[in-house]
């Protein structure tokens, strides 16, 4: 599985990151990069094969920064928490760009998180964030599981108790099941979203809402449908959010 995920984000950076930024920051390659949550570092490594050599990565999962550093010694990822009060220390200089791709839907607080990220940020950087919406079809990560229950939208919208039942009744994994639940609990709405960045010294520069989310097209050869902001109904049929923010110079 971390092999296919390494290569996605191969796929992806390359085919879809890249252009995306080339398109709306044009000083891109100039910039100093951080990813928060970067995996086995897919990204960071098409970076540094394209002589981008000012990025760094944050990864929580130590696992995942061994895959990393075993296909790219060469990169300079750290183990730690955005939420950590010191991981601002680790970091010597602030960034122009941060990104943060369906990470933040799995981080309870928020606060320190915004926080954090806005320490992290020259005034007028950027920071690139995706998520699918709380109530979305999807936002469970049920997809992740083996049984047909993974096909299936707003799974995770029933009461904990009955998605449990029904994992244990179709032998589901139960980390699976577990994580949709809390997948729930601490999801994160469009709404509340523009009240943190907002609260902490962001503003949208681009702003995308998608039914079908630009990876899908990599992942499920679906291309890419975006989806009107409509409040309420974008809580539920938008699958995905990208934003663009920048941080405001005076903040």
């Amino acid at each position: 599985m971390a092999e296919k995920h390494y290569f996605e984000q191969i796929k992806y950076t390359r085919e879809y990151l890249i252009p995306y930024f080339e398109r709306y920051l044009p000083d891109f390659r100039q910039m100093r990069i951080l990813e928060i949550g970067c995996a086995e570092g897919g990204f960071l490594d098409v970076l540094h094969q394209q002589g981008i050599l000012n990025i760094q990565g944050l990864e929580l999962e130590e696992s995942r920064v061994r895959i990393a550093l075993n296909k790219n010694p060469e990169l300079d990822i750290h183990t730690g928490d955005i939420t950590d009060p010191q991981v601002t220390e680790i970091f010597r200089q602030p960034f122009d760009l941060i990104l943060m791709r369906d990470t933040i839907e799995h981080i309870a607080d928020r606060d320190k998180t915004f926080a954090h990220l806005n320490t992290l940020m020259n005034p007028g950087g950027y920071l690139y964030i995706t998520f699918p919406p709380r109530f979305s079809g999807f936002a469970g990560h049920q997809q992740n599981g083996r049984t047909f229950l993974r096909m299936i939208p707003y799974l995770h919208l029933l009461p904990a108790f009955l998605l449990r039942l029904f994992g244990r009744m179709l032998n589901e994994k139960p980390h699976v099941i577990e994580a949709a639940i809390m997948n729930y609990r601490i999801g994160l709405t469009i709404r509340k979203f523009k009240k943190y960045y907002t609260e902490f010294g962001f503003q949208p520069y681009q702003a995308d809402l998608f039914l079908f989310r630009p990876v899908y097209q990599f992942r499920f050869h679906l291309r890419p449908l975006k989806f009107p902001n409509i409040p309420l109904l974008r809580e539920f049929l938008a699958f995905g959010c990208e934003y663009l923010l920048q941080k405001t110079v005076n903040k």
